[in-house]
């Protein structure tokens, strides 16, 4: 146990943000740089080594939480990061991005705040960069077996990196012009500084994993040719096909989903553009959905210059506190308050759009809205509510549906999919077709980057032993496997 007595002397404390006009005028991350070092051996303190750890039920990852709490409550830095590694490939990622399902089943938080376990994990990870610590793995010996993985979002890039210290050959697909998939264009900048990829990109390739950009699976390269190429195909393509508003006016200029949105603004960041195609500078912009992709417009809009930023959510606002049906240590649905929108803008819950409103060149003006309540479990439009906001941007940011079936890759495999639109799978992660595989969102849905990871080295053991005929790679999930907090 780290500190016997530390969850009743210490409180939570979690990482200082910059202040706000500060960092709306930049894209560098909005936390204080070094604001955890002097606190965050004290925070790990507060953690009790539970004789039953509900935080290892409540990460989909199964991290050994306790014991890098009692390592970093005694600095002791390198084992802290050993124990960390050996459950997660990109801590730094699931650090920063993570809504912590483990500090929701957190013990202490029955009745008391809970663990900083993100803020502690994420201490550790950029004290081991920084210490040199992180080194690459490369395998003893290959096994002379190859394998292809498609996409190279968190599942793509922890299946990889499996593989790669498995002794395999293998090769990273990617379609956009750099690796990282949603992870790169997905998160803005000021959520996650892009260098945390770059590095761990650098180090998989140390261990021998080859990226390819600029090429997608079932278009520029076909089904038959990567069959032909690899023993086994690991698909890891996201579930990228958003959900649409059919609404009248939908058709307005100025109406964008967030994915075609936030990825210029990334652009920018990244050298590609001065300014982005697509801007919210001097524009009334309306975000539609109140998610953490909806949170990301927000704050991209604010560091654009937006005149005025409204979020719109159909379901009622969230209590602050636990209700009945989401009982610890469950993950529970309450009201949050992001970086986002500590920066500004207005947020409306129990709203539907009803249409746009366009001028006579086809842009669109105003959103028309209404509000909704739920009657008899349905939801429905509460009359003589309706009214009008001003919109010259409107993003979409309402989740996706599935997996792309445009692109031919679906097609091309022969896959199956499920009542869900998602690519079905078997035990092992395998998919109906022979030697292929699938991970991460393209199999489970739309889901945290922390079940992303853990479906991706779930696979990669389940191609290790369609490989190998055995493997001592480690499968923390199944992929029947919905929720840990029960």
């Amino acid at each position: 146990m780290a500190d016997p007595k530390g969850f009743l002397t210490t409180g939570r404390e979690v990482a200082k943000t910059r202040p706000v006009a500060e960092r709306v005028r930049d894209w560098n991350e909005v936390y204080v740089p070094g604001s955890l070092l002097p606190i965050i051996s004290k925070q790990a303190g507060r953690c009790m080594d539970c004789g039953i750890p509900f935080c290892h039920n409540g990460c989909p990852l199964g991290n050994l939480i306790p014991e890098w709490n009692d390592y970093a409550y005694r600095e002791d830095w390198s084992a802290a990061q050993e124990r960390l590694h050996a459950t997660n490939n990109f801590p730094e990622f699931t650090g920063r991005l993570c809504p912590a399902p483990c500090e929701s089943a957190c013990v202490l938080g029955i009745n008391q705040p809970a663990v900083t376990i993100k803020n502690v994990e994420v201490s550790i990870i950029d004290k081991a960069w920084d210490g040199g610590d992180v080194k690459p793995q490369v395998p003893e010996r290959l096994s002379g077996k190859t394998a292809a993985v498609i996409g190279s979002g968190p599942a793509g890039l922890a299946a990889a990196q499996q593989l790669t210290r498995a002794g395999h050959t293998v090769v990273v697909y990617e379609r956009a012009d750099r690796i990282g998939g949603l992870l790169r264009y997905g998160i803005p900048e000021f959520k996650m500084e892009k260098r945390h990829i770059n590095r761990r990109i650098e180090q998989m390739r140390a261990e021998g994993t080859k990226f390819r950009t600029g090429i997608e699976i079932g278009r520029d390269l076909t089904s038959t040719d990567l069959r032909k190429r690899f023993d086994a195909v690991v698909i890891a393509a996201g579930a990228t096909t958003a959900r649409d508003l059919p609404v009248p006016g939908r058709e307005l200029n100025g109406i964008h989903q967030a994915m075609e949105y936030l990825p210029l603004a990334n652009k920018v960041v990244e050298g590609d553009f001065v300014t982005p195609p697509i801007t919210a500078e001097g524009k009334h912009v309306v975000v539609i959905g109140g998610g953490d992709t909806g949170a990301d417009c927000v704050g991209t809009a604010h560091r654009q210059g937006a005149a005025s930023v409204t979020q719109l959510e159909i379901m009622p606002r969230p209590g602050e506190d636990r209700n009945a049906g989401q009982p610890w240590p469950t993950f529970p649905m309450l009201y949050k308050v992001t970086s986002a929108h500590e920066e500004g803008g207005e947020r409306v819950y129990s709203v539907s759009t009803t249409h746009f409103e366009g001028d006579e060149d086809g842009n669109v003006q105003f959103l028309h809205l209404v509000e909704v309540e739920f009657v008899a479990g349905k939801l429905t439009q509460k009359p003589g509510t309706e009214r009008k906001i001003p919109a010259q941007l409107v993003t979409l940011a309402m989740g996706f549906t599935g997996t792309d079936v445009e692109n031919g890759l679906v097609a091309q495999f022969g896959l199956d999919l499920d009542e869900r639109g998602n690519i079905a799978r078997e035990a092992d992660f395998a998919t109906n077709v022979d030697g292929v595989y699938v991970a991460g969102d393209a199999g489970r849905g739309q889901s945290l980057i922390v079940w992303a990871i853990a479906e991706g080295r779930s696979a990669a053991r389940g191609v290790d032993r369609y490989l190998t005929g055995a493997s001592s790679l480690p499968a923390p999930i199944r992929p029947t496997d919905r929720s840990l907090t029960v």
